[in-house]
């Protein structure tokens, strides 16, 4: 790609506030004649030197490590000046300031980074995990992203397109010996090959969507009547009284958030207002934004009474449920009714479990389903960590692998290949083959300035 920009950039690389060490970082054409410039000398490539670092009148403003990395061996593929310095927010202002006096300018956030793509140092993927693994919550999404990072997320979609070439050669070439008497299109290893790409593209949604929860959590919204025992589930999961529970129903009018982790990954928990008919408009209110959040969860609890049962009011709730959201009847109160702690399946996604908020009995049986609804419980070595236009990218070659499947069973060669070049050309959009500006723009503001 090779589009290496003629200006210089500065900034600071490492994080605002004191520290050791504090890192200058130095990216273009002009490093060697700033170098020169500022050192007097040049430096030898990749060789840390111990320097002075002046400041404009030559004064010593600290003393540290300089290291030269030469086109293209560094990090964004051009010439690159590391000035390692005690990491005073001070002396680091003050270096930064002579080296854009030198000839740099500031650097725009990420745009390090977006040099290191444009120089082909990384594909698009490779640069999105960077950022991904500075934001890691836990060690799960650290080596998701790292995985990332070192291309395994690549490598997998470039073995898909791989794939998609294959049989788009296969049927193009049925399509160019139409005189044949053997019909290719109907070859019984090119319908199998098509399975075989669908299944692989189903896996690999899969764990893109369990490292997209290991990068941003799972949410967990709480839904019922008042009094069900929602704010005391919420206490019970994070281990606080992060919520007011009394015997008043209503005392929840508004919506509130807690953050766990569940084996290194983040969970976070939604408690929300009652749901019941009410005069009270800050009650009805409240009600409001617990149905808003359900649109957002990724999992609801619904809570009710174990001494009572679903009433003819949850099952409405039940009804008005999106038929797709992944939700869990939580019979709570067991501690009252009388009950052991048990889970029922009601199919692969949702489970009947009946548990007590208040004296923690069954919340093990909780925490266990939403340990396997997320993943955490399978093995995570092959996970990468993911975004949502990964996700959606995924899910759109899908689509068209489906359609070309569906073409190639009608006989319709043409149709069926260009559903599959649509598919790769979606393929190459996530490792950044095709892009815009405006996607670009929108990835790298997202970074840090200095990386």
């Amino acid at each position: 790609m090779d589009k290496t920009s003629a200006d210089t950039i500065a900034a600071i690389a490492t994080p605002p506030g004191k520290g050791g060490i504090g890192i200058v970082r130095v990216s273009g054409p002009q490093v060697p004649s700033l170098i020169e410039r500022y050192f007097g000398r040049p430096l030898p490539s990749r060789q840390a030197e111990l320097r002075p670092f002046r400041d404009r009148g030559g004064e010593i403003l600290d003393r540290g490590i300089a290291i030269f990395f030469e086109a293209p061996h560094s990090y964004t593929g051009e010439h690159v000046l590391e000035l390692q310095a005690h990491g005073g927010p001070v002396v680091l202002s003050l270096l930064l300031r002579y080296m854009l006096e030198l000839g740099a300018r500031p650097a725009r956030p990420g745009e390090f980074t977006e040099r290191a793509f444009l120089n082909d140092k990384m594909d698009l993927a490779q640069a999105e995990a960077v950022i991904d693994l500075i934001d890691s919550s836990s060690e799960q999404a650290a080596r998701a992203a790292a995985r990332s990072l070192q291309g395994a997320f690549s490598h997998t979609v470039l073995q898909l397109k791989e794939k998609l070439i294959r049989l788009r050669m296969h049927i193009e070439a049925a399509l160019d010996f139409p005189e044949e008497e053997i019909d290719f299109l109907a070859d019984a290893e090119l319908a199998g090959r098509m399975r075989e790409l669908q299944l692989q593209l189903t896996e690999v949604s899969r764990s893109l969507r369990v490292g997209r929860l290991l990068k941003e959590g799972l949410s967990v919204l709480i839904l019922g009547r008042p009094n069900a025992g929602k704010s005391s589930l919420l206490n019970r999961l994070a281990g606080r009284e992060a919520a007011i529970v009394t015997e008043i129903a209503g005392t929840t009018r508004d919506v509130l958030r807690e953050h766990i982790h569940i084996e290194g990954v983040p969970l976070h928990i939604i408690d929300t207002a009652g749901l019941r008919d009410s005069a009270d408009p800050v009650e009805r209110e409240g009600v409001r934004r617990a149905w808003a959040e359900v649109e957002q969860a990724d999992h609801v609890l619904l809570i009710v009474d174990d001494r009572t049962g679903v009433s003819p009011e949850e099952e409405k709730i039940i009804q008005a449920l999106p038929s797709d959201k992944p939700f869990d009847l939580i019979r709570n109160k067991i501690d009252l009714s009388g009950r052991e702690p048990f889970v029922e399946t009601i199919d692969v996604q949702r489970k009947t479990l009946g548990l007590s908020a208040k004296t923690g009995a069954g919340i093990e049986l909780l925490l266990a389903h939403l340990k396997q609804h997320i993943g955490a419980g399978q093995t995570l070595e092959n996970i990468v960590t993911a975004r949502q236009r990964h996700i959606d990218a995924i899910a759109e070659v899908e689509r068209h692998v489906s359609l070309a499947a569906d073409q190639l069973k009608a006989r319709q060669g043409e149709l069926a290949a260009e559903e599959l070049m649509l598919a790769q050309q979606t393929l190459g959009a996530i490792i950044g083959e095709f892009h815009s500006d405006d996607l670009l723009g929108e990835i790298f503001s997202s970074f840090c300035i200095g990386k």
